[in-house]
């Protein structure tokens, strides 16, 4: 191997983690939350263009208006509309009858923190608190004289609250024949069923399109890591497709006609979305109005035009999921109401196909065991026992290289400076003793993958968050909260981000050492330039996972412990040197090998 350019890529590899570590700290803020206020008009779609090519007319467009209300708590914004209310085993909150708005939406079991007195996580916000964010259903027209509701439409509730089995049903006349109806329901968990009515009294037919919108108004505030997508997304003719927030500005818009499917708006670990009925085709559309504090983000589709017969009552159907990303909910949710490849809500990333069936092991361990830390060990001895034999082959290999560490010595002692000659009798020595130099590789080869998918799964599911271990541990998501920065917990503060580098836990420091205990039993490389940048490797690991989940560096430090009780049975079994022993004297010298050049250097030694 040439020494400067082995040289050159650890520097590089260092330079690449730290400035990783900089660009990319664990819990970066992104963006700031808006301040704005509200607008009060509707941003309901148009209905797409008739058949003649004309522009139907629609709903007001979204648009700010004169007068903005200040910025009122929670509670206050509730209280400014008249509600229909809603408490169910994972949601508590209130439909406004102002706009027939789903506003106001918080989850029963889940805190902004983990602890338990912490404020419940709002899912959808109402108009007039700090950061509004809500979802509406309503009718566009084909005729611009036909009124149809509006955001300031308030309308008439048979009931005073909505539970499961027990829809309610709203209702709207327009004074001109035409009666609007929404019945809503909601489940046990975090489905909302809207079903569109429109009753035609009058002696005309008319069209009218269908639609459903979520505006979210503010710069959300998202971790800005490439491994999770946080904003706008959906299911469009089969294929996920994926925007940030930013691919929106300067007014810039996608619209994408699709049949079936879904669009919405994730966070880490809620979500809201729209299902329109799977059959039908809808024009979806995403954008961003305003700029600055006065920005915000909608998604919405448009249905096919609806004729409803003099006489006749026309319904449709739509469905909302407001709530938490739990992995069983959305799977059923696909299954119960064939919703197209709703699973991809859950950002699984390119491997999926590896990293859903380890989180389906690791939550049926966590069924059995009743603790997630416990099950991140238990997988990884399942891990460990598959891939047994082929660490087995691999540790017995370095066995062999270990014993044959003497004699890699003399040949360097030998040849000195002449690395050609040198690298052609090691390779005949390996050869003569059938040792692969690279077996030693496999263990690690084989965690990587692993590594990678829990990582995904301990920072992309829910079902992580919150979740303690033993100890300390109470978020195995989160990293180590004690650090020598903070005194091992002794002086608690906010470590600025630049610091998190440097910040290192008790578990990143016990992963460190066992990294290099199973790194004392592996053979010591000839050169010693390679030899130190090899001794360096666990302080560099030991920094380089301290930002990260406490599952992960659990995982990661439970492995190596696996790994060298294991190398160390498997060393002994076949009469390695362990540790900095000496060599057995049962292996037999290597033959010297012929120097034909006068005066090298080493040239009268024997090997």
């Amino acid at each position: 191997m040439d020494q400067k350019n082995f040289i050159v890529a650890i520097v590089l590899s260092v330079l690449i983690i730290v400035g990783w570590q900089v660009v990319f700290p664990p819990s970066k803020q992104a963006t700031q939350n808006g301040q704005q206020q509200a607008s009060t008009q509707s941003g309901a779609p148009a209905a797409p263009a008739g058949q003649n090519g004309t522009a139907p007319g629609a709903a007001p467009g979204p648009g700010s208006v004169p007068g903005q209300q200040p910025i009122v708590s929670r509670s206050e914004a509730v209280a400014l509309t008249p509600r229909v209310t809603f408490s169910t085993p994972e949601l508590v909150g209130s439909i406004s009858l102002k706009g027939a708005r789903i506003d106001d939406v918080q989850l029963v079991k889940y805190r902004e923190t983990i602890d338990p007195k912490s404020p419940p996580v709002p899912v959808l916000s109402p108009v007039g608190s700090k950061s509004p964010y809500y979802a509406e259903f309503g009718w566009s027209a084909s005729d611009p004289a036909i009124k149809v509701p509006g955001a300031d439409t308030i309308w008439t509730s048979e009931a005073q609250s909505v539970a499961p089995g027990k829809p309610v049903k709203l209702t709207w006349d327009n004074g001109q024949g035409l009666v609007f109806g929404l019945t809503i329901a909601i489940d046990e968990f975090f489905m909302f069923d809207v079903k569109q009515s429109v009753e035609n009294k009058t002696d005309k037919p008319v069209t009218l399109f269908p639609w459903s919108l979520i505006v979210r108004y503010g710069e959300p505030t998202y971790e800005g890591m490439y491994i999770l997508h946080e904003g706008p997304y959906g299911v469009f003719n089969g294929t996920l497709k994926e925007f940030s927030y930013s691919d929106f500005k300067g007014g810039k818009q996608q619209k994408i006609a699709t049949t079936g499917g879904w669009v919405g708006i994730t966070d880490k670990y809620w979500m809201s979305v729209l299902v329109p009925d799977q059959k039908s085709k809808v024009d979806v559309s995403i954008k961003q109005t305003g700029a600055g504090a006065d920005v915000k983000y909608q998604v919405d589709y448009v249905g096919s035009g609806v004729a409803v017969a003099p006489g006749a009552t026309t319904t449709t159907e739509a469905r909302l999921f407001a709530g938490a990303k739990i992995v069983r909910v959305i799977s059923d949710y696909e299954s119960k109401y064939g919703i197209e490849k709703f699973d991809l809500t859950i950002d699984w990333g390119w491997f999926w196909f590896f990293t859903k069936p380890l989180f389906w092991l690791l939550e049926w361990l966590y069924v059995h065991l009743g603790n997630f830390g416990l099950s991140i060990l238990v997988l990884t001895v399942i891990v460990k026992a598959v891939f047994f034999p082929l660490a087995n082959k691999s540790y017995a290999a370095m066995s062999k290289m270990k014993r044959l560490q003497p004699e890699m010595e003399k040949l360097k002692e030998r040849y000195g400076e002449d690395r050609q000659r040198m690298n052609q009798e090691l390779m005949q020595l390996y050869r003569r003793e059938k040792v692969n130099p690279a077996a030693g590789c496999l263990p690690i080869l084989v965690q990587i993958p692993v590594f990678f998918a829990l990582y995904k799964v301990l920072y992309t599911t829910i079902e992580m968050r919150h979740q303690p271990f033993y100890g300390w541990i109470k978020d195995l998501s989160a990293p180590d909260p004690l650090t020598i920065l903070t005194g091992f917990g002794m002086f608690p503060w906010d470590v600025p981000t630049f610091l998190h580098f440097f910040n290192i836990g008790i578990w990143p420091m016990i992963m460190g050492v066992t990294m290099y205990l199973q790194q004392k039993l592996n053979p010591q490389p000839t050169d010693p330039v390679q030899a130190r940048v090899f001794q360096f490797l666990p302080i560099l690991f030991t920094f380089m996972l301290a930002p990260f989940a406490a599952g992960l560096v659990i995982y990661w430090a439970w492995s190596n412990t696996l790994s060298i009780a294991q190398q160390y049975m498997i060393m002994r079994r076949h009469g390695a040197p362990i540790g900095n022993k000496a060599a057995p004297a049962a292996l037999p010298a290597a033959p010297a090998p012929t120097d034909n050049k006068k005066g090298g250097k080493g040239s009268g030694k024997k090997s």
